[in-house]
């Protein structure tokens, strides 16, 4: 009874573990630099921001279709 209990808690462990990685890995991708060419259906804004992290100056670029929004480092 007893291997069982600790043959469960194992598991648990592993898959948190494995869980964890995978959450890591994937997090919130909407915000990381994939692309430096600005998607089609995009159009040009007035407004600029500047990342906290880094200071660098981000065109902020607008679809109308999807109200999506597109930084790009100036």
């Amino acid at each position: 009874m007893i291997n069982i209990l600790i043959g469960w808690q194992v598991i648990s462990i592993l898959v948190v573990i494995v869980l964890g990685i995978i959450s890591w890995k994937y997090y919130d991708k909407r915000y990381k630099k994939s692309e430096t060419k600005v998607p089609s259906g995009y159009i040009w804004t007035e407004e600029i921001s500047i990342d906290p992290t880094s200071g660098k100056r981000e065109r902020v670029y607008y679809n109308p279709d999807t109200g999506d929004r597109f930084y790009k480092e100036e």
